[in-house]
């Protein structure tokens, strides 16, 4: 019956005359013109690039860009979207305001793409050889409308937040003529090439836009540079900016341990793929927070205090190498899908776990051996990390891979259930895999091979050479088995694409260590604590709170997480007294014997009093040594 049906419903149709039909509902909207794909073709001519940063006060920074154009008809220009480092589309396009373009004086219309917001349309017109674009870059005011990027002292400029540049061509084919005017008397550093400098308008030797984007530029009031390598062929320098003068006084044993990191970073790689480096470091509670790696230099921000009292600044002490490691790490050697031919094609993140998880590792493991971090604040990093991920229970339903997706997700905002949802765990998760590997090596060696084999192999290159060399899985897997031969795609695939309930904590055993959790927290969990102004009691009662006794994260499955307690809730007082740190602290010490702890809380406009019972008393993480088991960690954290 259906297929006759059917087949009576097709003659009708043939057979009945064509009728016009009425439009049913709305048609589509006509589509933007098309935005030219890069093509690895030389662009004509070289960009002027012009930015005037004297406006502190107002923290606004106006742009001229003179664009040589070959030929009359439409033109499109790209504003950056997708940065690296970023792994994710965070090009600062609502901070552009005021664009204007003219030829010959006059203005040229422009549209902006209905759906890549990133890209301007325009027409040149005939006998036009050149156009200029105005505009101005309207830098944060405050926090919460971005990171702060401009303080009376000091500045953070990245030039893809100052400069359009034309579709259809690869960033590293389009020339620019970088000009800066600063603020009088400030000094600067970057890894550019200094032309000339007149008073305070600076001319740099034209570079390709790839270059300029990877090349950021501090300046500051207070500016001062430090050579980690003197006489070297390839040099290596710190560019200081601070809040105060007082900032920048620094020990000379301060800065042995800076050259240390670069002496056991060139004992690791074997190789430095740059021509210079330059790091930049703000030393600043004012200008927003950054750790972020180019090829030739890093931007970093450290609390003050980082020079004047080094051995406190615990949780800055791993910044700076983990960024230096990145230039053989993420910048020489890229994974296939993070490199793009320009800043408007999006970027993967699939082999992130090695980008950035390995990095991860030989930051710690640089900063141990160049004395950056000592070897009890080593094992005493390392132990918080683990027991981060021994609770980061996200794993029973979500791949450590998977959360390469969350800078595209979630673009770093606040989780709040972030030990269930995963944030970014190729990181430190990532750290922990490539302990396991290096540890594993190291077994099966006998000792005489490690992970840092693999880095020299992987990762080395020729000095001087800053050739970008992509890979993929399969490269990874083939040079761990030319280290050393196993099952090295399993080992991985278990650990990184597959759904693994296991915390990756079998390096730290095998190491000859073990994770526990004792009722004192070590130095390195204080420093944190600090640092962060929180109160950690995590693997206790499974919260932080800040000074204000606001909770500010709970743990899956925890008992604060039976008892309904959420993220933005407050205390507000222990056992009826009003809260502090120290109270609550000492009432899940006594609560060991059955009493339960009486919290009141307030969520938004509501008030309870809840009562949680819970005997396990406070529990900090540390590693404690394995008897009778080779100490492998100690020896990967020596000074080589």
């Amino acid at each position: 019956m259906k297929s006759a049906f059917l087949a009576a419903a097709v003659v009708l149709a043939v057979a009945a005359p064509a009728v016009a039909q009425p439009s049913e509902g709305p048609q589509p909207a006509p589509m933007p013109p098309a935005i030219p794909a890069p093509r690895d073709v030389a662009y004509p001519g070289t960009i002027r690039l012009d930015v005037d940063l004297t406006d502190t006060a107002r923290r606004i920074w106006r742009v001229k860009q003179t664009i040589p154009v070959a030929q009359s008809g439409p033109l499109t220009l790209l504003y950056p979207q997708w940065l690296p480092g970023k792994h994710a589309p965070r090009g600062a396009i609502d901070k552009l305001a005021g664009l204007v373009i003219k030829a010959d004086g006059k203005v040229i219309p422009w549209v902006r793409d209905t759906v890549d917001v990133y890209a301007f349309h325009l027409n040149v017109p005939a006998g036009v050889r050149e156009i200029t674009a105005e505009f101005q870059f309207l830098t944060p005011t405050a926090p919460n409308q971005g990171r702060v990027m401009v303080t009376p002292e000091m500045l953070n400029l990245q030039w893809e937040a100052v400069a359009l540049y034309p579709a259809g061509h690869f960033s590293r084919r389009v020339m620019v003529e970088p000009r800066i005017k600063l603020p009088a008397g400030w000094g600067y550093g970057v890894a550019l090439d200094t032309v000339s400098r007149e008073a305070d308008s600076v001319r740099f030797k034209p570079v390709d836009f790839e270059t300029l984007v990877d090349s950021p530029m501090f300046a500051g009031r207070y500016f001062r540079q430090i050579d980690l390598d003197p006489g070297a062929r390839f040099p290596v320098r710190l560019n200081v900016v601070g809040d105060t003068a007082g900032e920048l006084e620094v020990s000379a044993q301060v800065i042995e341990r800076h050259r240390s990191l670069i002496r056991q970073a060139d004992k690791l790689f074997g190789s430095r793929p740059f021509d210079r480096y330059e790091f930049l470091v703000a030393i600043s509670d004012r200008l927003g927070s950054i750790g972020l790696e180019h090829h030739r230099s890093s931007e970093n921000q450290v609390e003050p205090g980082y020079f004047t009292d080094f051995d406190k600044a615990v949780t800055d002490r791993n910044l700076l190498p983990h960024e230096y490691t990145h230039t053989w790490d993420g910048k020489s050697r890229r994974p296939a899908e993070l490199w793009t031919p320009n800043f408007n094609v999006p970027m993967r993140g699939q082999l992130l776990w090695v980008y950035e998880g390995q990095d991860q590792y030989w930051g710690y493991v640089l900063g141990g051996r160049s004395g950056m971090f000592s070897k009890d604040e080593s094992l005493e990093a390392l132990a918080a990390t683990a027991a981060t991920f021994e609770t980061r229970i996200g794993r029973r339903w979500r791949q450590m891979e998977d959360t390469g997706q969350d800078p595209v997700m979630s673009a770093r905002r606040p989780q709040p259930w972030v030990s269930w949802q995963r944030s970014e765990d190729y990181y430190s998760e990532g750290q922990l895999i490539w302990l396991d590997a290096d540890t594993l090596i190291r077994e099966r060696s006998g000792g005489k091979r490690s992970l840092d084999d693999f880095a020299r192999a992987f990762f080395g290159s020729k000095d001087g050479d800053r050739t970008v060399r992509p890979y993929t899985f399969d490269d990874v897997v083939a040079t761990l088995n030319a280290v050393e031969p196993y099952d090295w795609a399993e080992f991985l695939k278990v650990r990184v694409k597959d759904v693994a309930v296991k915390p990756p904590l079998d390096g730290i055993t095998r190491g000859g260590w073990k994770l526990v959790y004792t009722e004192t927290p070590t130095s390195f969990f204080k420093a944190g604590e600090t640092a962060n102004k929180q109160t950690n009691l995590t693997y206790s009662l499974g919260v932080v709170l800040n000074r204000e006794g606001e909770i500010t994260s709970v743990l899956w499955d925890s008992p604060a997480f039976e008892a309904g307690l959420t993220v933005s809730t407050r205390i507000l007082a222990v056992d009826g007294i009003a809260y502090d740190a120290e109270r609550l602290k000492t009432a899940i010490t006594a609560a060991k014997d059955g009493r339960p702890i009486s919290l009141l809380v307030k969520n938004g406009d509501h008030f309870q009093t809840i009562a949680i019972t819970y005997k396990g008393g406070l529990r900090y993480p540390r590693l404690e040594r394995i008897p009778g088991a080779p100490d492998l960690l100690s020896e990967i954290y020596r000074a080589k």
